[in-house]
């Protein structure tokens, strides 16, 4: 696809440059030329005037706003002779030129010539014309000049590129592309749908998590039925002016209507069509309404005729948006693309892939499994930070473990080689991660840990256990659930068990195993006393993920301690699980610590071997920590 090229500037443009030349000519002329070709009278001190007045050497004066013209006796100077001084305001100059017998006058003042009257006439408008010219160009020119600063931004791709955008360019969202070929045949043939009776949707909204390829869709859809293609922000509608927003819309529309078949993609949508209910009332007149406002109307009407123009739309916040533009007849169809699965992450990896020399080593299966979570941007973003690690290494291909360090870098941070630890806070996060290791290896359910570190990295963390999933999970029970509040709590409990005290390097972990708790209790149901009830005000937003802050319970006050008291009974009997564990295994913990602490960094195979001999606890044990 190619951005079409935009109109030239209006012919008015020139007529000013050319004018406002002119006039700088003129004035020019006008302040030079006169200095140029006259040679003026030599200039005196008001000084030496005064005082060759009070000696009697001054026959004649001319006294002028501006200056005062003099000339000298015959016998003091040259015939005809003319000096020039700059007044001063003095009130005793006539009384002392009457008194010596000089013969003085006021000089008359100076004659407009047809040279000046044109100027002040010509000058002003000039000036006019050029400070709406400097506006102009400020605001861009053309389409987006002062004169059209209601016409619309949106950039405009036709067909012509080789390099266009299609389906196989987009990978990891195969649900998404199959409810969008039908889109692409409509445009293609919609005789087909026609004649039978169907409606194709007029809008489809693509709602996702940022990243994950809404926008990369929508080009793929325009390039796939090699029609025009309308791209345009949310943001782009709303100016300081009111009205602006409106008429930017209906523009947008008139110039989609005349190159139907056509697709207008309005990305973020949620900057204009957030619900007019959302200040707590109905009604207001300002921009961002109008705009809105404007929208419906214009899907409502641009479909009449034979016009066909479909609206795709993307955000990733559709709760904000307003109920009137997810009804029918508007935005009929949501397609969702969420982040990929195990076999997409896979596939966009290949994408991705082909633009960067592989080595031979380089297992993207292996890469995909490591990379739970991660979005379309995300894996786009990790090949090239690995194709920056191999180049920074001088190497001529991307390894596996270029790889490895990029997943790295973008879970953990970067390694802070300039953080040193003393001895006595390597030796404590060391027996803090070892904790989280030899609990995450017993936890059934729970990722499989491929490496422990004591490197600092990133903002905060000193050392990181990395565990990574055997396979994508959509469902987890309340005994994995539990697991993981105790995987979390394994390094505050080695800390315990080993130093007989706790540092602050636990803070992270205890809000995350109180967050995983408290949603067990208030949104999950997996709590005998409060039961099977949701105790949670509204719904958490769609794509905001786990980590999102819960809004506040409007329950009593009872039911608000109740809460508190299972929350605090699920946490304490994790963290009992832990120290039973780490109990059972101290010679292990003690075996682990001090390799780590010799190496700083255990994965692969070793730590395999090492984490298999973790025994679990005895069920008798196990019993009474539940209890």
């Amino acid at each position: 696809m190619t951005i079409k090229e935009q109109p030239k500037p209006p012919r008015f443009r020139l007529i000013a440059n050319i004018l406002l030349s002119v006039s700088g000519l003129f004035l020019l002329l006008n302040l030079f030329l006169p200095s140029l070709f006259t040679s003026g009278p030599a200039g005196v001190p008001y000084s030496l005037f005064i005082h060759q007045v009070q000696e009697g050497e001054v026959s004649r004066v001319s006294v002028g706003q501006n200056q005062i013209r003099y000339q000298l006796k015959t016998e003091n100077a040259e015939p005809g002779a003319v000096f020039v001084t700059t007044p001063i305001f003095d009130l005793e100059l006539p009384k002392l030129l009457e008194s010596k017998g000089v013969e003085f006058a006021a000089a008359p003042p100076p004659k407009n010539t047809w040279f000046t009257t044109l100027l002040g006439w010509v000058i002003p408008p000039l000036i006019f014309i050029g400070i709406w010219q400097f506006f102009i160009s400020r605001g861009g020119g053309g389409q987006q000049g002062v004169l059209s600063i209601g016409k619309s931004k949106a950039k405009v791709y036709v067909e012509g590129d080789s390099a266009k955008i299609t389906f196989t360019d987009v990978a990891g969202v195969e649900e998404a592309k199959t409810e969008l070929v039908e889109i692409v045949d409509f445009l293609k043939t919609p005789a087909r749908f026609t004649q039978i009776g169907a409606r194709i949707p007029k809008g489809v909204l693509l709602v996702g998590p940022p990243g994950t390829g809404k926008t990369l869709l929508a080009k793929a859809v325009a390039g796939e039925a090699g029609v025009p293609f309308f791209s345009i922000s949310g943001s782009e509608f709303v100016e300081l002016f009111v009205g602006v927003g409106s008429s930017r819309v209906r523009d947008l529309f008139e110039q989609a209507k005349k190159q139907a078949p056509c697709i207008v993609f309005i990305d973020e949508l949620d900057a204009i069509g957030k619900s007019r209910s959302s200040n707590g009332f109905y009604g207001g007149n300002d921009e961002r309404e109008q705009t809105l406002n404007q929208l419906l109307t214009e899907m409502d009407g641009f479909a009449a005729g034979d016009a066909t123009v479909i609206v795709l739309a993307a955000t990733n916040r559709p709760e904000s948006l307003d109920p009137a533009l997810l009804r029918p007849g508007r935005f009929d169809r949501q397609v969702l693309v969420d982040r990929p699965d195990l076999s997409g992450r896979e596939a966009i990896l290949k994408i991705h892939a082909q633009k960067v020399k592989l080595g031979d080593d380089v297992n993207l299966k292996a890469i995909a499994t490591r990379t739970p979570g991660f979005a379309g941007a995300d894996l786009a973003n990790l090949v090239n930070e690995a194709a920056l690690l191999a180049a920074r290494n001088q190497r001529q291909t991307v390894a596996q473990e270029d790889f490895a360090e990029a997943i790295e870098r973008v879970v953990a941070g970067l390694e802070k080689k300039s953080r040193v630890l003393n001895d006595t806070e390597k030796k404590i996060v060391a027996y803090h991660e070892v904790g989280h290791a030899m609990v995450g290896a017993l936890i059934p359910g729970s990722g499989r840990v491929e490496k422990i570190s004591i490197i600092p990295r990133g903002m905060a963390a000193l050392g990181y256990t990395l565990q990574l999933p055997t396979e994508d999970r959509f469902l987890m029970n309340e005994e994995e659930l539990r697991g993981q509040i105790a995987t979390l709590l394994g390094g505050r409990s080695a800390e315990e068990i080993v130093f007989g005290s706790i540092t602050t390097g636990a803070s992270n972990d205890l809000q995350r195993a109180t967050d995983l708790a408290e949603r067990m209790v208030t949104t999950y149901g997996m709590s005998k006393v409060l039961g099977p009830l949701a105790y949670q005000q509204g719904q958490q937003a769609m794509f905001l993920g786990n980590g999102a802050p819960n809004p506040r319970r409007l329950v009593s006050e009872d039911t608000a301690k109740a809460i508190d008291s299972e929350v605090k009974e699920i946490v304490e009997t994790a963290h009992e699980q832990a120290l039973e564990i780490l109990k059972q295994n101290r010679d292990l913990l003690e075996a682990i610590a001090t390799q780590l602490l010799e190496t700083e960094v255990i994965e692969g195979e070793k730590l395999n071997s090492l984490l298999s001999q973790v025994q679990p606890i005895a069920k008798e044990t196990a019993g009474s920590v539940a209890s």
